[in-house]
């Protein structure tokens, strides 16, 4: 189905020219390339080159890329700075306004009135109306909405009902207010923004990935947002920070303002109930109980950490029962716990919104500004339009006031036409006209004529005069606000602060998260293993040579009888070359080994010594220690000090060489440590059959 017709459509591509100065922003949403010039003219008995600029479709292949961007980018996924909504929400919200009576709707008639507006099936409304109800400050749910803390899904939309909430009527709806465009098939009107006088999008927060961007604004306490919005009013500097409805602790030292490049670290909340129980209470933001726990499994299952069994009892809140194994220190596996599993998580913001028909990168304080100057906007237009229409009250009670009470209405007794009908009354209004704030016009005269007789004998000049007063009242009100709008404003927040704010504290804690080193919480529970012919290291490995207990974050490295080195970590299995003569793990702190080693090269014929370190490497990358390929390597030593590495050697030539000396004493202690791919000291130039140390 094509994307229904909006106001953007009829631009030829979107519009993303610079912003002012003051804000950054960015695009990426590439621009269309130029056409290239026009071939030359050609014979009429010639046809066109396939593809050609006056191919029917050559126009609609250059432009579709930056039209369904742009679609996607101001139609489907980012929020609207105006009311922080996106397309769908603002569409459903609307929907609940045409059939609000107070009363709960099925969500399978709001999702089938809703496709009226929204063109892309009943999936998305349902799935976006669900989300909306469970975090429930626009849409009040009742049955199945599903779980956000444990993942589970809702009800069928036929199952469960929703309506909008008190706060979502005070704050988001004004016809008199709002800007309408026609529906995506002209059948009906939908608003092109809704009128919302508070800063929606921080307060729900919002995700979504369109084409070469991508959005995401963590959500804020509504409390928090209140008190914000009136010290910007009142010229104060201030700071907000989200507030995640999973509740957790949280370090924000690096939220950079909700902008691009920031990040925020989120821990859950873990409680040591006993010698060997933990629980979590508390979840680290998009993360439920169920994947929360599979993390947990899933670590447990490669050695990273050790627990027993995991139990589940969330239901209104968040209880994760961890049980450990006998011997077990909570304190170490409370560490382990957010270094291998989702008990820690980092999120990075990236704050973007659609402002003039074109995404914008703000931070989230200039996000609150702009919506807070907005609804000062709204508020300043609310009461005009209240001011025009108490004028025109107080003017039509003048009118009719001046009509009952003069009796003017008998003047039109003997009228026998309309327009005389209208002259009396004219004539009869003329002597009171000084008394009015603005002329009588005919729909006025038209007005009275309406009045009934019931109302003119049942006139009360007590009544009308009570009603004008409170009129004036009114009106000198509504004008002390318009000249005085700020602190009207001040007065708003206060007001819906006090009205909806109770119960909304804060869940979140915030505070500095300190950064653990996985190397330094690791438990040493595994046992290495290496089969040397075949050349495979691996974990648990009984059949084989044991060499060492290790952690599955420990590095191996082997040397092979061909004089090949390789690095790479401990894993179940890993192939890491034939005929293995020295594996080992790798030091985490300090100097490495040092290593010597007698090869004999293959392209000279003669055996080298050398002594080196491994230095830096790279994981899983083959390193040849020989200048040449088909060396073989007779001598290997591993040191851990430089002063314990073997001294002398005593080295046996083949007996089939034509040196008259076969066996002699090679002193290592002369050798200086190198590089490791230095060729080394010459040891002899006939081939050698053994060596052994002194």
């Amino acid at each position: 189905m094509p994307p229904r017709k909006t106001k953007q459509d009829d631009q030829p591509e979107l519009p993303l020219s610079s912003a002012p100065a003051s804000v950054p922003e960015t695009s990426l949403v590439p621009a269309e390339p130029a056409l290239p010039p026009p071939p030359p003219p050609q014979s009429s008995a010639e046809p066109p080159p396939a593809g050609g600029p006056e191919a029917p479709l050559a126009q609609s292949y250059r432009k579709w890329f930056l039209e369904y961007a742009s679609y996607v980018i101001l139609d489907r996924a980012v929020p609207h700075i105006d009311d922080g909504l996106k397309p769908v929400q603002r569409r459903i919200l609307h929907t609940f306004w045409e059939q609000d009576d107070g009363r709960f709707h099925k969500v399978a008639n709001i999702v089938g009135a809703c496709m009226r507006f929204h063109p892309h099936g009943d999936a998305s409304i349902g799935a976006a109306l669900v989300g909306m109800g469970q975090r429930g400050f626009l849409v009040e749910p009742q049955g199945n909405f599903g779980n956000m803390l444990t993942g589970d899904e809702a009800a069928a939309p036929r199952y469960i009902e929703a309506r909008l909430t008190a706060f979502a009527r005070e704050v988001v709806f004004n016809p008199k207010t709002t800007v309408w465009q026609l529906s995506y098939d002209g059948r009906a009107k939908e608003p092109v923004t809704l009128p919302a006088k508070f800063p929606l999008v921080l307060l729900d927060g919002a995700e979504g990935i369109a084409v070469g961007l991508s959005t995401r604004i963590l959500p804020h306490n509504f409390n928090d947002l209140c008190r914000a919005a009136i010290n910007h009013l009142q010229g104060k500097r201030f700071r907000i920070f989200p507030d995640f409805p999973t509740a957790g602790i949280a370090d924000f030292s690096e939220y950079n303002d909700g902008e691009r490049g920031g990040r925020v670290k989120v821990r859950a909340k873990i409680e040591v109930r006993s010698k060997y129980l933990l629980a979590i209470t508390e979840l680290p933001y998009g993360r439920t109980t169920e994947a929360l726990i599979e993390s947990i499994l899933a670590a447990n299952a490669k050695g990273k950490l050790k627990v027993k069994h995991v139990d589940d009892n969330t239901s209104e809140s968040v209880e994760i029962l961890v049980h450990l194994p006998q011997g077990a220190d909570t304190d170490q596996l409370v560490r382990q716990l957010y270094v291998f599993s989702d008990c820690e998580v980092s999120i990075s913001p990236a704050a973007c919104v659609i402002d003039h028909d074109k995404p914008l990168f703000l931070g989230v304080s200039e996000i609150l500004r702009r919506s807070v100057d907005k609804t000062v906007l709204l508020l300043k237009r609310e009461l005009e339009i209240r001011l025009e229409e108490l004028e025109q009250q107080w003017h039509w009670d003048s009118l009719e006031r001046i009509f009952i009470e003069e009796k003017i209405y008998r003047r039109i007794e003997k009228s026998q036409t309309w327009e005389s009908v209208l002259e009396e009354i004219r004539e009869g209004l003329k002597p009171f006209v000084k008394n009015l704030r603005r002329e009588v016009t005919t729909d006025d005269i038209t007005r009275l004529t309406e009045i009934r007789i019931k109302r003119i004998s049942a006139y009360n000049r007590f009544q009308a005069d009570e009603a004008m007063k409170k009129i004036e009242v009114e009106i000198k009100e509504t004008k002390h606000h318009l000249k005085h709008l700020t602190p009207y404003a001040i007065s708003w927040f206060e007001r819906l602060q006090e009205k909806h704010g109770k119960g909304h504290k804060r869940r979140t804690t915030y505070d500095e998260i300190e950064q653990i080193s996985a190397a330094e919480v690791v438990s040493v529970n595994q046992r290495l293993y290496v089969n040397r012919e075949e050349g495979f290291i691996g974990l648990n490995w009984r059949q084989h040579e044991f060499l060492t207990e290790c952690t599955i974050l420990d590095d191996v490295v082997c040397f092979m009888a061909d004089g090949t080195m390789k690095v790479a970590r401990v894993a179940d299995k890993l192939f890491m070359g034939r005929e293995i003569l020295h594996v080992a793990l790798v030091p985490k702190e300090g100097h490495g080994p040092f290593y010597t080693m007698i090869y004999q090269d293959k392209e000279s014929g003669k055996a080298f010594a050398k002594k080196f370190q491994i230095g830096g490497v790279t994981r899983e990358k083959l390193y040849s220690l020989v200048p040449s390929e088909g060396s073989r390597v007779v001598f290997f030593d591993a040191a851990k000090a430089e002063a314990t590495t073997t001294q002398k050697v005593t080295v046996t030539l083949s007996g089939r060489c034509a040196a008259r000396v076969k066996e002699f004493e090679f002193d290592l202690s002369d050798l200086t440590v190198g590089q490791r791919g230095a060729k080394g000291v010459t040891v002899t130039q006939w081939p050698i059959r053994q060596v052994r140390r002194a």
